[in-house]
């Protein structure tokens, strides 16, 4: 198994284990994911979830051997133009999910190990996080929503330094740009990510789902008025399941 799943209350902890290819998403291992996650929308005693990499790295992309094969460059192996689908499950997976996610980006995130961070909900890094988009210096062109993902979440300029011009960003430059939300020393990393995620754990977990839909949503309704009947729709719904509090707590 090249995924742990750790559960620390109401919030589960996913870590990528593969550090001989410093956690590189494999076939193996996106499917490890995509059952992972299925199973913790499952799960009523869960409501976040963290993902994070064995160092030394978070996630250092696709599998090498499994892009040669893609490109129809490794011996005769015949070219499978929807294989690379098959990579991006994995973090389409994270991105898709309905609950809460925070990524713990201890290390380099590269290519796809990019993608797999910006998939989630909130970033938090440490000093040695490094996020690389890196697809145009290895002659790939960004692929599984990426330029979508990073443009919405640093805007266009910072996104073209990124993808464009080979931009690294580490740590707290992250932060400033937009690209985390916290920057963290890397023994406390794991723990912030965790104690942050379980705030989000101690919501009502279909409101928390609700929350997140209509998050996904109102950037693009035509109006405001819309995105007010949505919420209020949705407002109405939670009120009727009796989520609401006397007092804050």
């Amino acid at each position: 198994m090249a995924l742990h799943v750790e559960r620390r209350e109401r919030v589960a902890v996913l870590t990528l284990d593969d550090p001989e290819r410093r956690n590189a998403l494999s076939l193996e291992l996106v499917g490890e994911i995509v059952d992972a996650v299925a199973a913790i929308e499952e799960d009523d005693g869960i409501g976040a979830l963290v993902v994070t990499g064995a160092p030394p790295a978070f996630c250092s992309g696709a599998d090498l051997s499994g892009l040669q094969a893609m490109s129809g460059r490794e011996g005769e192996r015949e070219r499978d133009p929807d294989a690379v689908h098959d990579i991006y499950d994995g973090f389409l997976a994270i991105r898709n999910c309905t609950l809460p996610t925070v990524a713990a980006v201890n290390g380099p995130a590269v290519g796809a190990g990019f993608n797999l961070a910006l998939a989630c909900d909130v970033r938090f890094v440490c000093p040695s996080a490094r996020l690389d988009a890196r697809f145009a210096t290895i002659g790939l062109h960004p692929g599984g929503g990426h330029t979508w993902l990073l443009e919405r979440a640093v805007g266009p300029q910072a996104a073209c330094a990124l993808d464009l011009f080979g931009e690294r960003v580490e740590g707290q430059r992250a932060v400033e740009i937009g690209l985390a939300w916290r920057c963290v020393a890397d023994d406390q990393l794991l723990d912030a990510a965790v104690e942050y995620a379980a705030r989000a754990a101690t919501v009502e977990r279909e409101l928390a789902r609700a929350i997140k839909a209509t998050m996904r949503e109102i950037p693009w309704m035509r109006s405001y008025d819309e995105a007010v009947e949505t919420e209020l729709t949705r407002q109405r719904w939670s009120f009727e399941q009796g989520f609401l509090k006397t007092r804050p707590g």
